[in-house]
């Protein structure tokens, strides 16, 4: 930037005082000018960072150590703004479903929980691979966006991902073009999506921080801690023949399934789970200890879905001993 005139003059005499005076005398009169005639709102507004948890390197928690396999994995003390432990926290990963989070949050922000879906042909679970995880979705469905919501993030459907995408972004592409822009909104600039289900593409990618900011955003819908926190969902699909079907689906999460022990550590919220053979096995959830303070804990990429939940237990168990 370049200086002109008056003051360009005030800078220069200024900044001979500075190299002159010594002493305490000398910074006084510096920021006694600088507060007198800089634009205070540079101090005074108020920075979208200092309600995040933030840090630019790793953390190690004492005595404990994470499985050495692991993409990444972190722990997030909400109410301190605080990184308690961190392990490549700003490395790319694969994401795989945890993917929907974003989905979620860009659906939640951009459509009602009453609006009404019709389902299209791209978005119909006969339209994806034989193993791919759906919640039988058929073409010319009718189906709230709160039912999609649930099955979304409940029972992972990537059918129900398409529905919503192309609902409200008229195209997946379109949709996707809004999660992007959603995800840089929140400072995740080291994430790019191409899908809206997580489903492999080497262009599809986030790290184990950029997943922290778009779940915090997430939290702070009640709709969203609802369904990830529930047991199970029925929803009412109205098939283009006009019959009226119900379907429950249930969460993924093996904590909620009882196929894995829970953390003694803190009680777990609910979340989101993720798996390609790319990406891992992937966890990211809301958890509360025993006073209710909130704690964001992730898991991305381990080896197998034993290890997934004894390595998230371990994390979470830490909390007691947070200082």
């Amino acid at each position: 930037m370049r200086c002109t005139g008056r003051y360009f003059i005030s800078l220069c005499c200024m900044a001979g005082i500075s190299a002159v005076l010594t002493g305490c005398g000398a910074k006084d009169i510096v920021a006694s000018y600088e507060m007198e005639n800089y634009n205070k709102k540079i101090y005074e507004e108020s920075l979208y960072a200092e309600d995040l948890c933030v840090s630019d390197t790793d953390i190690s928690i004492e005595g404990f150590h994470g499985d050495s396999s692991l993409h990444a994995a972190a722990l997030f003390d909400l109410n301190n703004k605080k990184v308690v432990y961190s392990e490549n926290l700003h490395e790319r990963n694969y994401p795989a479903s945890t993917t929907k989070i974003l989905t979620a949050l860009v659906a939640m922000e951009n459509s009602s929980m009453d609006d009404v879906v019709t389902i299209g042909s791209d978005a119909a679970a006969a339209s994806f691979a034989i193993d791919a995880q759906v919640c039988g979705l058929q073409q010319g469905d009718q189906i709230t966006m709160e039912a999609l919501l649930n099955g979304l993030l409940l029972h992972s459907g990537n059918d129900n991902a398409v529905a919503i995408a192309e609902y409200i972004g008229g195209s997946v592409e379109g949709f996707v073009n809004m999660m992007n822009e959603r995800a840089r909104s929140l400072m995740a600039t080291n994430t790019h999506f191409v899908t809206p289900n997580g489903l492999h593409d080497e262009n599809h990618y986030t790290t184990a921080y950029d997943l922290y900011l778009i779940f915090n955003e997430c939290i702070r819908y009640e709709e969203f801690i609802d369904i990830i926190s529930s047991d199970y969902y029925t929803a009412d699909i109205t098939g283009a023949d006009g019959s009226v079907r119900q379907v429950t689906w249930y969460p993924t999460s093996f904590y909620a399934k009882g196929e894995a022990a829970l953390p003694s550590g803190a009680q777990v919220i609910g979340g989101k789970t993720g798996y390609t053979g790319e990406a891992g096995n992937c966890l990211i959830l809301l958890d509360e200890d025993a006073g209710g303070n909130p704690y964001i804990s992730i898991v991305l990429g381990a080896e197998s879905k034993p290890l997934l939940y004894e390595d998230m237990t371990a994390i979470i168990d830490q909390i007691p001993n947070i200082n």
